[in-house]
């Protein structure tokens, strides 16, 4: 149940903008994707106030997205057409640049050239299956990293819960017609000031909520250095510096906003599992799965969604992690 004393501090947040006539563009892949696995690898769990979709885009569904741009809050409705193509409508100070980034959210940055999916009989199979699977990017560094700082030792729920409540209470309200209200995340300044009880109520460790505010306080820097680095190793230096943040949290940060075909998300609960059950049938563990995935050195992250499209993922051998639920402590 939502905060009253968040619903209190923030009532502006409720009222839906004024809907204007919205931006509208195409993007034509010039190859086959799959837009629904695409965009939706970014959706942070069932009910994210940041995404809504009607249906699938490949039956005639239309997928909403609320994010913070650069310029802006923007709300994007996509639709795809029988042929393949997206057609776009956007709302908001953000509509022209998230128009402009719809390609890349797409996955038309992501380049499979000189992938070589042979080296593996099953992820050559996979492949074929999936020759649409692309990787897509938002180019929104810091929405990515406290996404991951969330998501860090806890469970996928606790995490998204957390995001849902924080986005929701001090987020903004998306522009557009949106078939739902729809929130988009805070700027930076917003995470920065996100006061304690709230984090508590959201049902955020102290840890990974001191890591959020603190690297708040230097939150333009690291977009900077991040979108300025080279390769994935450099992005690793810029995010790793950074208290409460470490491997796995930086190669979160680089699939989400960078799309970056090679971030494996080394300590994992689940991943190393998985991919050893996947490549070999049995369980590894993190240096095991390094080594299975040495041969595809460049496109290590599309292995892995090649796995999660593809693959018999390992069947579960005990009881569901139970949370434990700190917020009345």
């Amino acid at each position: 149940m939502r905060s009253t004393r968040a619903r209190a501090a923030l009532p502006s947040r409720e009222v839906r903008p004024p809907v204007s006539d919205p931006l509208q563009t195409e993007y034509r892949p010039p190859q086959p994707v799959d837009i629904d696995r695409t965009i939706t690898a970014q959706r942070h769990g069932r009910n994210d106030p940041t995404f809504a979709a009607t249906g699938p885009l490949r039956t005639g569904g239309i997928v909403w997205r609320a994010s913070r741009t650069p310029m802006g809050v923007a709300t994007m409705a996509l639709r795809c057409t029988a042929g393949g193509t997206v057609r776009a409508a956007a709302w908001g100070p953000g509509a022209e640049w998230a128009l402009a980034q719809l390609p890349a959210l797409c996955g038309a940055h992501d380049d499979p050239d000189g992938f070589d999916a042979s080296r593996h009989p099953s992820v050559a199979e996979w492949h074929r299956r999936h020759p649409d699977l692309r990787i897509g990017r938002t180019d929104l560094v810091f929405d990515a990293l406290v996404s991951a700082i969330m998501e860090q030792k806890v469970t996928s729920l606790q995490a998204f819960s957390a995001w849902r409540s924080i986005v929701t209470w001090y987020g903004e309200r998306a522009p557009g017609p949106t078939p739902l209200p729809m929130f988009a995340p805070p700027d930076i300044e917003g995470w920065r000031h996100v006061p304690s009880w709230a984090w508590h109520r959201a049902g955020l460790e102290p840890p990974q909520s001191r890591t959020i505010v603190e690297t708040a306080r230097r939150g333009s820097a690291i977009e900077r250095a991040a979108t300025a680095a080279p390769d994935g190793e450099a992005r690793d230096r810029v995010f790793i510096s950074l208290r409460g943040v470490g491997v796995w949290t930086s190669a979160e940060t680089r699939i989400r906003a960078f799309g970056d075909p090679d971030a494996v998300s080394i300590g994992d609960y689940h991943l190393a599992h998985q991919v050893g059950f996947a490549l070999t049938g049995h369980r590894t563990d993190d240096d095991g799965m390094l080594e299975l995935l040495e041969p595809f050195a460049g496109h290590r992250q599309r292995v892995i969604r090649l796995i999660y499209a593809g693959a018999s993922l390992e069947p579960r051998r005990g009881p569901r992690l139970h949370p434990q639920d700190h917020r009345d402590h």
